[in-house]
């Protein structure tokens, strides 16, 4: 379980065919700041957005699995070297919640249609991939996109919009996004738990 506060950022070394896991998976190693024990191993750590396990700690960089079920539902289908990642650690018991509940099951991917500048602030226009999804989405909700925890400012049809404040995008990824990049988005937990209940 994680919070969506990025404190943390990785860049992407390689993303390799590991013969040592299922056909169709990757090995990615990123290179951080961020510091992990050897007793980390095997530890689940959201690396934009997606809840990845930890399976090798180098000198300056980490590895992580990627199943095809990962590949098939986020953004890292198209990941290259040299893209920077969000990092966020799994919260401890009795920490502090700043953002919002952040499970790392990513439910869909987005498309960035526009981004408009407003006193110093980004509103970023999206377009879920899947389009069955938009009725779980509220104004004022929360919403994680690329791990970040966010509100959305904005729901009509056929897209949503969010605010992202200058100190977001100073200590995330976020101010690389540009028009037509694919963003990983998970759904609050609560509004699709308490939308299945009623059903």
């Amino acid at each position: 379980m994680f919070n969506g506060i990025i404190y943390n950022q990785g860049i992407i070394k390689s993303i390799k065919k590991n013969s040592k896991y299922e056909s169709g998976s990757l090995v990615i190693e990123i290179a951080s700041n961020i510091k992990f024990k050897k007793s980390d191993i095997g530890e689940s750590v959201c690396c934009d957005g997606v809840c990845l396990t930890l399976i090798r700690i180098k000198k300056k960089s980490f590895l992580f699995y990627l199943s095809k079920e990962t590949l098939k539902r986020s953004n890292f289908k198209y990941a290259k070297a040299g893209k920077h990642i969000n990092i966020e650690k799994s919260l401890l018991h009795g920490q502090k919640i700043s953002g919002h509940y952040v499970q790392g099951h990513i439910d869909s991917t987005a498309k960035i249609k526009n981004i408009v500048l407003i006193d110093k602030s980004w509103v970023i226009k999206l377009e879920l991939e899947n389009k069955k999804l938009y009725r779980y989405l509220i104004e004022k909700a929360s919403i994680a996109i690329n791990g970040v925890s966010l509100t959305l400012s904005k729901v009509v049809k056929g897209y949503f919009e969010i605010n992202v404040i200058p100190h977001t995008l100073k200590l995330t990824n976020l101010r690389n996004l540009k028009i037509k990049d694919i963003v990983n988005v998970e759904l609050d937990i609560f509004g699709k738990y308490i939308l299945k209940l009623s059903e």
